[in-house]
């Protein structure tokens, strides 16, 4: 029996992950939003492409929850985009009502799924859908990790000039400007990056990796990014749905880990077919702990400020 995934908002992200999960077949797809046609018509849009890309898939367009009834998955990217000037928190209380809205029906019609948070701002709104779920921890995660990681991966290749494929990056922390891309342990096909990298130019990437999304929003100018976020939340939905075991970054919920508690944070975990399956601690620098630390508290502001 084919796996039932939902993604909710019909935005530029959910769409764009409705067709990385099509075309990847892992699963049949509920697009869902408020806007009546907006998701029936990309739905169908997606179904007349099944012909030419060859997969087998069903897509279906709504307005309503009742169709996300039994779900596996819910991948939720409801909520206003950045525009230019706006951080991330910029958008916490507007988006904290929709987001809220949303998990309290998906756990009504599918109180067994594991939720994917693309929301922003994303640490946040990932702490407000396990509090409002009442999910274990295992099943609520935040997508940020993979996506500030895919960044990372980017400017590297593209400072080497060398495929993406051999290049290994690593970002701990809040996904924001104050992130923490972990240099020591970012390689190129096993090579360590500051082998081939001055330090200079490291310097300028990792800045370049932190404000990587206003960038795209500041060129855009009428949105934020939806390739990126999407593939990565469509990659975590996979190493679910697939049991991968795969080794990705994202925002989980700690417990003492890295010595943080009650957050949302992005560390690396073992994402399987029971979710988080494991997080895995690093060993860090004291240069690394404190800029883990920064992070960690503008988190911890973001998220008292829901006054949960």
């Amino acid at each position: 029996m084919r796996k039932k995934i939902t993604i909710v908002g019909a935005g530029q992200v959910g769409a764009t992950a409705a067709h990385w999960a099509a075309e990847r077949e892992l699963g049949d797809i509920v697009l869902l939003d408020i806007i009546e046609g907006l998701p029936q018509g990309k739905a169908l849009d997606l179904m007349e492409a099944r012909p030419v890309k060859g997969f087998d898939v069903n897509i279906i367009g709504t307005n309503d929850y009742a169709d996300t009834c039994d779900s596996d998955i819910a991948i939720i990217t409801a909520g206003l985009p950045r525009k230019p000037g706006m951080s991330r928190e910029d958008l916490l209380q507007k988006n904290r009502v929709i987001v809220e809205e949303v998990v309290r029906n998906l756990t009504k019609t599918s109180p067994n799924c594991f939720l994917i948070i693309v929301s922003n701002p994303l640490d946040t709104m990932s702490y407000l859908a396990y509090k409002i779920s009442g999910f274990p921890k295992n099943r609520v995660m935040g997508m940020a990790g993979i996506l500030d990681s895919a960044r990372f991966r980017t400017f590297i290749a593209m400072e080497l000039n060398v495929s993406v494929e051999d290049v290994q990056a690593f970002v701990l922390g809040g996904h924001g400007d104050s992130m923490v891309p972990l240099v020591r342990y970012s390689t190129v096909a096993g090579i360590p990056v500051t082998e081939l990298i001055p330090k200079d130019r490291i310097s300028t990437i990792v800045e370049r990796t932190r404000k990587a999304g206003g960038e795209i929003v500041s060129l855009l100018k009428t949105g934020s990014a939806f390739y990126s976020p999407s593939a990565a939340a469509v990659q975590m939905a996979e190493a679910i749905i697939k049991d991968k075991k795969r080794i990705l970054p994202c925002s989980v919920y700690l417990e003492g880990e890295y010595g943080l508690n009650d957050i949302f944070f992005g560390v690396p975990v073992i994402l399987g077919k029971e979710g988080v399956e494991k997080i895995i601690e690093v060993k860090l620098t004291d240069e690394e702990k404190q800029a883990v630390e920064i992070s960690a508290k503008e988190v911890k502001k973001s998220i008292q400020s829901l006054n949960l």
